[in-house]
């Protein structure tokens, strides 16, 4: 609507802008005979003529333009983990068929007088480039901090950026020594939001997350869970290797998200009982052992008597368990210095 009546007022102003026309030829006679320019208030370069020139300025700053793919580069952040090669063959059919529907958005380059940095629209620039067409775009002059608001408000808005390539963004901007607000309007999340995603991104290793990558469906806590785990020693490593077999390439970043999440899971004790055979072929005692407590289970019918015979020798079993502790606690003081002892008064 704003484009819509923005071109109302150029029409309407065709009269105004010869008007203005006149008075520029008038002064430019006048100078040339060597006389003052007569003045003609507001309504020179500050009235119709002005605001003609401000809307055209306005319609170049929305205008979309073609420029070659050679002549741009990506933006200073990264802002999105290599996506599968079946989405990416999928945007450039479309893009084959349709043409290119959405322009990116760019800015003239900071430093490379001629070329372009791009703000949002990679993978577009990709597919664009990869078809051997020109690039729709829309060019702004931004700063650093407009770019990078720019492109995270338009990742953020798209449902198909995940959680990590959100995390990882976040954590590059603060990298690049950008402040929190900005990177809270870049993202659009409060401060809580921002602490969750950067504390993910940075307890992951980069090379791990990169071996996964974008994982659309592991969300905060998944990411969360997986950072937890590989803070337990060797965790990284068997990470590592498991993203080392040569099937991991082959499978999707979900399932390869889920492949490195059980190889760093804690080793569970087996709870499958023992079993104690002393004459083969009897499976006399079954043995469970887990983290608190150790069960012997007796078969009373490969030896009946054996589970009272046992009971029963209990406390010489102990003893003689008792015994031993103590030799051996004996042996470890063999040789040691007394000390004197101490007595407590009652």
């Amino acid at each position: 609507m704003a484009r819509k009546n923005l071109l109302v007022g150029l029409t309407a102003g065709e009269a105004q802008a010869a008007s203005g026309h006149a008075i520029s030829e008038t002064a430019t006679h006048a100078a040339a005979a060597g006389q003052p320019a007569p003045h003609f208030g507001v309504m020179g370069t500050r009235g119709a003529i002005g605001a003609v020139t401000r809307s055209i300025e306005q319609l170049k700053a929305h205008a979309v333009v073609e420029i070659d793919c050679d002549l741009v580069e990506r933006s200073f952040i990264t802002d999105r983990l290599e996506g599968s090669a079946e989405d990416h063959r999928s945007l450039v059919a479309s893009i084959r068929e349709h043409g290119q529907q959405v322009p990116v958005l760019v800015r003239p380059h900071p430093a490379r007088e001629g070329r372009y940095q791009i703000a949002y629209g990679h993978r577009r620039l990709r597919a664009v480039a990869e078809l051997g067409i020109r690039l729709r775009a829309m060019v702004k002059p931004l700063t650093d901090e407009q770019l990078v608001v720019a492109q995270g408000q338009e990742n953020s808005a798209r449902t198909d950026l995940s959680f990590i390539e959100k995390a990882l963004f976040a954590a590059r901007l603060e990298e690049a020594g950008f402040k929190r607000d900005t990177l809270m309007a870049a993202l659009s999340v409060d401060k809580t939001g921002l602490s969750r995603l950067i504390s993910a991104a940075v307890k992951v290793p980069r090379d791990i997350i990169a071996a996964i990558g974008p994982a659309p469906k592991a969300g905060r806590d998944r990411w969360l869970a997986l950072a937890e785990r590989l803070e337990a020693s060797g965790a990284a490593e068997r990470a590592r290797e498991a993203s080392s077999r040569p099937d991991f390439a082959a499978a999707s970043s979900d399932d390869r998200f889920l492949q490195i999440l059980e190889a760093v899971a804690p080793k569970r004790r087996s709870a499958e009982p023992a079993v104690w055979s002393p004459i083969a072929g009897k499976r006399l005692l079954r043995i469970k052992d887990d983290a608190t407590t150790l069960t012997l289970m007796i078969d009373k019918k490969a030896e009946p008597g054996f589970g009272d015979y046992l009971i029963g020798a209990l406390p010489e079993i102990y003893a003689a368990f008792q015994a031993g502790s103590q030799g051996s606690e004996r042996k470890k003081d063999h040789g040691r210095v007394a000390e004197p002892r101490k007595t407590t008064k009652l």
